[in-house]
């Protein structure tokens, strides 16, 4: 990019990330600065005055480039803004594990970013919409969705893993498993209690594969579905999915749909969004193909555990 090819819309959360992906941040805009490009720095007030941020840039032709730093879900509504547009995105990795920057082969150094810049490679990125909200990554619903529901009431401000901890702690103890309905591309699938997985990414928090044969490109959601009625087998399919054999298992039903329908019978049924609460039941999940064009780093691929332990410190 020369800055003859217009401005770059610099989306950032102030409060997303550690110290460490802050002066990343500031490193690389100084970088972009240093390189005579005129940048345009835009602090976000709440998630969704990013995806409004992301709607400005990209209804502005003298727009160039849309960079954005946050976790996933300032990342996730950023590209909410961008879908249908020819604006180019460029994330910058931020947040408690960010999901999306991991999948796309983003690390913590300054280097990988100014190769990415310097390369212009570019992939398609597809999305799932889902009652009409976005996801960039996964979609669950069950157990995690009750985690997250969890969190969500007692969190005030940047999280970490081990703001986790209890809450999984708890959930996993009075969890009851509620029964579950699923149709993907208009034929019923599931019908049970079970834990179910609609996975854009092939890897999901500190890198368990759930959704693994997952391409965040081919305009497909993967689907991952446990049959689980109790702790025992809970237990059982995380142990399994840690080892990656679950897709082996007679209890995992895994398949790729353009369309998924969850229902509950009743009982409630929380769903997360790429680490954050989800809409109520019932649940219309849908996919865009190739929604929006994200700058990656060349060779890039799914980012490592070493990378994912070193967003989990810090």
């Amino acid at each position: 990019m020369k800055p003859q090819d217009g401005y770059i819309q610099y989306i950032v959360n102030p409060k997303s990330g550690a110290s460490s992906s802050k002066r990343l941040v500031t490193q690389f805009k100084d970088y972009l600065i240093g390189k005579g490009l005129d940048v345009r720095v835009q602090f976000t007030e709440s998630l969704s005055h990013a995806g409004e941020l992301a709607v400005q840039g990209a209804s502005d032709e003298r727009c160039g480039l849309v960079a954005g730093a946050g976790g996933d879900g300032t990342l996730r509504e950023i590209l909410h803004g961008l879908q249908g547009t020819h604006t180019l995105f460029l994330p910058i990795p931020c947040g408690t594990e960010n999901l999306l920057a991991n999948e796309l082969g983003f690390d913590l150094h300054m280097q990988t970013l100014v190769n990415t810049f310097e390369s212009g490679c570019i992939k398609p990125l597809d999305l799932g919409m889902i009652n009409g909200r976005c996801f960039t990554s996964i979609a669950g619903f069950g157990f995690d969705g009750s985690v997250v529901e969890r969190i969500s009431k007692i969190r005030t401000g940047h999280i970490n893993h081990l703001t986790y901890f209890w809450p999984i702690w708890r959930t996993f103890w009075e969890y009851t498993f509620p029964p579950v309905t699923v149709v993907a591309d208009g034929t019923e699938i599931f019908s049970g209690r079970g834990l179910v997985f609609a996975g854009n990414i092939s890897h999901y928090a500190i890198g368990l594969g759930i959704c693994k044969n997952a391409d965040y490109g081919d305009g497909l959601l993967d689907v991952c579905i446990f049959r689980c009625h109790d702790q025992a087998h809970l237990l059982a399919c995380a142990f399994k999915t840690a080892l990656k054999t679950h897709l082996k298992s007679k209890n995992t039903i895994y398949l790729r749909a353009q369309s998924i329908q969850v229902s509950g019978s009743g009982e409630p049924v929380f769903c997360e969004i790429d680490g954050d609460p989800g809409p109520a039941l019932p649940a219309d999940i849908r996919v865009i193909p190739q929604a929006v064009r994200v700058l990656v780093p060349p060779g890039a691929k799914p980012a490592g555990i070493r990378t994912r332990l070193r967003r989990i410190i810090g």
